[in-house]
């Protein structure tokens, strides 16, 4: 296969028109994952989660092979396993230290049960490949409907826990101090992210699910300070990198993940280099003064807004 075979495979948008009229119900549902995706990621950077999201996702992934293996309903496996080892999270991992020897025990643990189930699996090698890496499936209305009813309620949940929890994810000795219950908090939260992490492995698959929950935020918090921004940033660099990388993907027979992943790295190695050419020239992201006059470092105010 020579450079021109291997472009053509990467990018072909022979038919494309018939194409993206059987894949409508997919391109929303990735919007609806983007969206999730996009805030939830903003409140895993301020509680550095981001090696949580990798520890859950091989349990989601887990419980999505165990499904596939008895013939249920992969969307509730995956939940399944995300849920508990969310709770296992919330309830063991208090901090920080234990939290990271915990998810060191699972990964392992969940990607070798999951592997085993994938063995013992006697169906379309297609369904195995599509868990790990993600997959452009044809998502009927009922599909649809469930993924945006779940994903509004984690939405929902999240705006009702939004003041506390951004408070106790900034400081929770002071939060504490003052009546929040920081706990209940942390394993509502690890809840929430169980249920997003499950979701977003329809799209990316397990080994990716990062691009979805980690990446946009990261991103967002490169260029800008303002709280509201970083929200509003993350959702919109998730959005993109999902229905993006579903209309690139959609007349390949590569897998939809390189495609997701790509796009995501690609806006965050460009924030980056937007946010050093700030840096240099002490420009404040939120209001545009210069950083020293705004009398703390930008990622400090970033967070703590």
């Amino acid at each position: 296969m020579d450079f021109g075979d291997i472009l053509h495979t990467i990018f072909n948008f022979e038919d494309y028109g018939e194409l993206l009229a059987l894949v409508q119900n997919s391109i929303w549902a990735g919007a609806v994952l983007g969206l999730l995706g996009g805030l939830v990621g903003t409140f895993v950077m301020k509680r550095d989660l981001a090696f949580a999201v990798h520890g859950i996702s091989e349990l989601s992934f887990a419980g999505a092979a165990f499904a596939l293996l008895v013939g249920a309903d992969i969307i509730f496996g995956s939940l399944a396993g995300s849920v508990a080892a969310a709770l296992l999270l919330g309830l063991m991992g208090v901090r920080a230290r234990d939290k990271n020897s915990i998810i060191g025990v699972i990964m392992p643990f969940g990607l070798g049960l999951g592997i085993l189930f994938l063995a013992l699996y006697q169906g379309r090698a297609a369904n195995k490949f599509g868990l790990l890496t993600g997959q452009i499936v044809s998502v009927d209305t009922v599909q649809l409907q469930m993924l945006a009813g779940t994903a509004v309620v984690v939405m929902i949940a999240l705006a009702i826990l939004w003041r506390p929890l951004n408070f106790a994810s900034v400081d929770p000795e002071m939060a504490e101090a003052r009546g929040v219950p920081v706990r209940g908090l942390a394993i509502a939260f690890m809840v929430l992210l169980g249920i997003s992490v499950a979701l977003s492995i329809q799209i990316v698959g397990a080994l990716l699910v990062l691009a979805l929950l980690i990446t946009p935020a990261a991103a967002a918090l490169r260029v800008t300070t303002s709280p509201r921004l970083v929200v509003l940033l993350s959702v919109l660099f998730a959005t993109a990198s999902t229905v993006g990388g579903i209309l690139l993907a959609l007349g390949s027979r590569i897998p939809i993940s390189p495609y997701v992943t790509t796009l995501s790295f690609l806006i965050y190695v460009v924030c980056r280099i937007i946010g050093n050419v700030r840096t240099k020239r002490g420009i404040n992201g939120r209001t545009g003064i210069p950083l020293q006059a705004a009398g703390r470092p930008a990622e400090d105010r970033a967070v703590a807004g």
